[in-house]
């Protein structure tokens, strides 16, 4: 069974404008390094369909749903918050990134493929229940994780987490359902500042000092992860795969490079092999230097597909 690859061309529709560093150009550069490599031909491609609005609200509540439909432009470009800017093919996009979690996780949990990475924009992983945030609208990470508790019946999860960034809205989702284990490494202290200080078992945060180079993101987030992996066996693990902690990434100051998002993805690929029959779905968020998200990507998609 190969890795799926799940994508759109109208994922690169959505666009904040020339100068916002969450450009569709971020899914282009993915994959011409694919494709460079040769990589992408041990790859299973499938097109990202549309959610269905269900699955969503599963998520977030129907009058959110409906008040980002409404509030879309036909024309122009709006701010749904300070940071996060709509123009008229957004939501097209945002459904279809939505989607993908969710036949990433079919496709997993059916045996069709082993493991699965979405490469879709908008990302999700600031969007909370009731509030956009940070590039995001609907937070596909747990919508992939909804469907795999809600539709598929496991009955453990976890969620990983290495963007630089907190997945405050995955932690402001699951903070109080103990079926999903968010584990979450970022820059502290550093945007979204919020919900770094949630006490909950089912909540490991791991903030990083700046600077923090390759060998002690390892140490610690081994350290701080794997026994509570271990210990929650999950039938599935998913992955908000965040490539912007890379050090040439202009939007923080964290020191990794692209052997540690290949070490990360093969401890989490040791874990999967035990306790979720290999099953994982990555999805993409961040990382904002092409180059390094490229060649970040590359090694995790390596790992993922057994090279």
């Amino acid at each position: 069974m190969k890795t799926a690859y799940i994508s759109h061309h109208d994922c690169t529709l959505h666009n904040m404008g020339a100068e916002h560093p969450e450009s569709p150009l971020r899914l282009t550069a993915i994959l011409d390094q694919l494709q460079d490599t040769r990589l992408n031909q041990e790859l299973d491609f499938m097109r990202a369909e549309l959610v269905n609005p269900d699955h969503v609200r599963r998520v977030h509540p129907a009058t959110y749903v409906e008040q980002l439909d409404l509030i879309q432009p036909k024309k122009g470009r709006i701010y749904a918050d300070e940071d996060t800017i709509m123009m008229p093919d957004t939501m097209r996009a945002a459904k279809l990134a939505a989607g993908a979690a969710v036949q990433a996780v079919d496709a997993v949990m059916s045996g069709q493929n082993k493991n699965a990475f979405c490469a879709t924009r908008p990302p999700g992983h600031h969007a909370e229940r009731n509030k956009t945030m940070g590039f995001c609208f609907y937070n596909n990470i747990a919508v992939a994780a909804k469907h795999a508790l809600d539709f598929h019946g496991l009955e453990r999860v976890a969620i990983i987490d290495f963007d630089v960034h907190q997945g405050n809205g995955t932690v402001d989702i699951f903070q109080n359902d103990p079926r999903v284990l968010v584990c979450s490494s970022f820059q502290h202290p550093y945007y979204p500042f919020s919900h770094h200080a949630v006490d909950q078992p089912n909540i490991l945060n791991l903030p990083l000092e700046a600077h923090t180079q390759g060998l002690s993101f390892r140490n610690k987030t081994e350290a701080a992860w794997l026994n509570e992996l271990q210990n929650h066996k999950p039938q599935l693990i998913l992955i908000s795969a965040g490539f912007d902690a890379h050090k040439n990434d202009p939007m923080a100051d964290l020191e990794l490079d692209k052997t540690d998002y290949r070490w990360i993805t093969q401890m989490l690929m040791d874990v999967a092999k035990y306790y979720s029959n290999d099953r994982i779905v990555s999805i993409l968020e961040g990382g904002y230097n092409l180059k390094a998200l490229a060649e970040s990507a590359e090694q995790h998609l390596e790992v993922l597909a057994g090279y």
